[in-house]
């Protein structure tokens, strides 16, 4: 586990975590994911409450100095202190500026390493991001080029809350259209679910959209688009 050489607020995180280990609870962590994940076994209530009760000790501090606790978090690899990072960069959203995209570009690019922290890291903290300086929206069409598969579905995965209140539809669909016959599964599930999010306010669209591109999209990412649409349009959505 991480040395406790670091910041006393750190070291206080890692003690706690390794107190609330369980060892059932790391064993059935790993069965959600075909890579292998670091987690010190503890279950996701403990460890956001962890963050909040820890969060109130660093919220009055800087955003670059708590930008790099986060980084501190990240660097470890455990499945919980990335969860952990993520909660205080989500808290402190409204304090981001432009520049600070360069910071959750490296995070997704060095440490997302599994659907878990890519998700819960771009729903929330980059989407929120994108959110207040859309003109970095730009950024996710390079991201959906990576060789990176996770980069990839980050690209996605960040527009979904976005795209379910009706924003940045466009965006969406040159993301889809980037993505459209990805050969990874992971990646195709993540466009289609931000598809899927996007059909909650523009239906029509998406729908238009998976009936011009159905012959070319996989049926996984197809599956996703639809999932919230009545049983006419899935029905005619699946006719080969």
């Amino acid at each position: 586990m991480p040395s406790i050489k670091a910041n006393p607020i750190i070291a206080d995180i890692r003690r706690e975590l390794r107190t609330a280990s369980d060892a059932d609870t790391k064993a059935s962590g790993q069965t959600f994911f075909k890579e292998k994940i670091k987690t010190y076994g503890v279950k996701t209530p403990a460890v956001g409450k962890i963050a909040k009760a820890h969060f109130g000790r660093v919220k009055d501090i800087g955003k670059d100095e708590i930008l790099a606790l986060c980084e501190e978090l990240w660097g470890s690899g455990y499945m919980e202190e990335a969860f952990i990072a993520c909660h205080w960069s989500d808290r402190i959203a409204s304090r981001f500026e432009p520049q600070d995209f360069a910071v959750l570009a490296r995070w997704v690019d060095q440490y997302v390493t599994n659907w878990a922290t890519c998700d819960t890291l771009c729903n929330h903290t980059v989407a929120a991001f994108m959110e207040m300086y859309p003109d970095h929206l730009a950024e996710l069409k390079t991201w959906a080029r990576s060789k990176n598969r996770w980069t990839r579905r980050a690209a996605a995965v960040t527009l979904i809350i976005p795209a379910r209140h009706g924003r940045f539809l466009d965006e969406v669909f040159d993301i889809a259209d980037i993505l459209l016959r990805d050969d990874d599964d992971l990646v195709r599930k993540g466009y289609g679910w931000m598809l899927k999010a996007a059909s909650e306010s523009n239906r029509k669209a998406i729908f238009d959209y998976v009936m011009k591109n159905k012959s070319e999209m996989p049926r996984t990412a197809l599956r996703y688009a639809i999932e919230k649409m009545p049983k006419t349009l899935k029905a005619k959505a699946m006719r080969k």
